[in-house]
């Protein structure tokens, strides 16, 4: 039996405003053909299919034509909830849907009721664990479940234990499994500091297909994230993109390999004055990439960012840290603490100017802007 790995799609998503619309489609029509090529009996997405609880009209068509193209290739689908999706949406006429092929599993209790596919060898059962959210969950799972996430996945894989009949089994999970490495992109799961869950709680399953980490890695031969299709974040810029296709013979787990994903153009990270990033000939290679720069001016050059999309017009990120300066690590809130109102605007129109003495606010527009805070007090105080 051969099965298609995938997770994380997020449609609807961009990268720092960038439109990824088209290269979404163009993974999904990967990933159509790589079915029909491959002759995948089964495609495992193991969720985060849309990027927010409510997707944009676009999102949803895209996702929805995907799936009826997936389905004409005759492979049998089986989709998870992870933790940027609506269960309750995304779930929505699961059991109509199943009589043709897709199985969604949005609800706790669903997560031991396996799809069964067969071959030669007979047949593989195939659990779906939805993103569980410890405290939205509870009244779902029997009384007296342990809290946190790894109460609820413990009751999850315990419940998947309890209904495996087949000698093999596969189990999708959204969740994060502790030995994963993570980027900049995922949400933040964790509740009072602990959100991983430990890889044994998937022992004795054939293979464990996972979402929620955005880089495709191996925990082990049978415990795997595919990561997400596309970079969502700079972080990501020296991420494989890819899914695991996965073979299973009668023994159990026989082959995983990864079928590397399209890539709409490259992320590159810059640093430099600007001028440097203006003229340097061996940043010729990167103008066609998504850029992130970091300017290293002693003084902020002005319209910063249109000068450098003249050269690379796909930037997107623009930071500013002058050579010989310290970074600053505390929040905004601590570095404005205690200091006079006046000093904090005037600090900010030195910022937004090109820097240096001459960005400082005049004595006349320091005198405007203390007039300016005086009259916001008073009518604060009599609203």
């Amino acid at each position: 039996m051969r099965l298609l790995h995938t997770s994380d799609w997020h449609l609807g998503r961009t990268l720092h405003r960038a439109d990824l619309g088209s290269a979404q489609a163009a993974f999904l029509d990967h990933l159509v053909e790589t079915v029909r090529a491959e002759r995948v009996d089964a495609v495992l997405v193991a969720g985060d299919v849309f990027d927010r609880a409510v997707p944009s009209v676009d999102a949803v068509e895209l996702y929805d034509a995907a799936v009826t193209r997936l389905l004409e290739t005759g492979a049998r689908l089986v989709v998870l909830s992870g933790n940027h999706d609506s269960a309750v949406r995304l779930g929505v006429n699961a059991s109509a849907l199943a009589r043709a092929g897709l199985h969604v599993r949005t609800r706790p209790r669903a997560a031991a009721e396996p799809v069964v596919l067969q071959d030669a060898h007979g047949p593989v059962e195939v659990f779906g664990i939805p993103y569980l959210e410890p405290e939205a969950v509870r009244g779902a799972l029997p009384e007296g479940t342990p809290g946190g996430h790894l109460g609820v996945l413990g009751w999850a894989t315990g419940a998947v234990r309890a209904a495996r009949t087949a000698p093999r089994s596969v189990v999708l999970a959204h969740a994060w499994v502790t030995g994963g490495e993570a980027s900049d992109s995922e949400r933040d799961i964790t509740v009072g500091g602990v959100g991983s869950v430990p890889a044994s709680l998937f022992d004795g399953t054939t293979y464990t297909a996972l979402g929620h980490l955005h880089g495709a890695q191996a925990l082990r031969d049978d415990l795997r994230y595919s990561g997400s299709p596309l970079a969502y974040s700079f972080s990501e810029a020296r991420h494989r993109k890819s899914s695991w296709l996965v073979d299973l013979d009668a023994h159990g787990l026989a082959a995983v390999a990864r079928v590397e994903a399209p890539v709409p153009r490259a992320l590159s990270t810059l640093r430099g004055t600007l001028r440097d990033l203006l003229t340097d000939p061996a940043l010729a290679g990167q103008e066609g990439d998504w850029v992130s720069a970091v300017l290293t001016d002693a003084v902020r050059p002005e319209d910063a960012m249109r000068r450098l999309q003249q050269r690379f017009p796909h930037a997107l990120v623009l930071g500013f840290a002058p050579d010989g300066v310290a970074a600053d690590d505390r929040s905004y809130a601590a570095r404005v603490q205690a200091r006079p109102d006046l000093d904090v605007v005037a600090e900010f129109v030195r910022h937004v100017r090109a820097g240096g003495d001459a960005g400082d606010a005049t004595d006349e527009e320091r005198a405007l802007l203390q007039r300016a805070l005086e009259a916001t007090r008073l009518a604060a105080a009599s609203a």
